[in-house]
């Protein structure tokens, strides 16, 4: 065993490694944060970033306002291409929403300064965070 390395079972790996390496993530430390957040779970439980993972298991993660349901039917310990990482889980996720649902941002021209109180009350009404005008 190589100094530094945690001693782990034949046939795992940890969930944040296992996250990066099929490319759920782009980062290592974007997935070891989503388990510290409590975004990512195996088996229906909160896993930590140096949780175990083994074939067959489901990990659930919450990434970029999306929900991922995978099942692990392959070990990988270092980040491989996408082909390869394709086959490493079984993708059960729900398909994304459309993207005409997808919340509308209104957006200002560039230039047009600070906006009036009277645009600040038109944008909070769109948001529906403002009363509604009286007239």
């Amino acid at each position: 065993m190589v100094s530094g390395e945690a001693p782990q079972a034949a046939g795992s790996v940890r969930v944040d490694v296992w996250i990066w390496s099929v490319r759920l993530t782009k980062t290592r430390a974007q997935a070891a944060a989503a388990c510290r957040a409590g975004h990512v779970k195996v088996a229906g439980e909160r896993a930590k970033p140096a949780q175990a993972l083994r074939v067959g298991d489901e990990v659930r993660l919450r990434h970029d306002g999306r929900d991922r349901v995978v099942v692990v039917s392959k070990i990988v310990k270092k980040r491989v291409g996408a082909p390869v990482a394709a086959e490493c889980f079984v993708d059960n996720s729900p398909p994304p929403p459309p993207r005409e649902t997808a919340i509308q941002i209104p957006v200002r021209d560039r230039g047009a300064g600070r906006p009036t109180k009277r645009d600040r009350r038109e944008m909070d009404r769109l948001r529906g965070a403002g009363p509604e005008p009286t007239e």
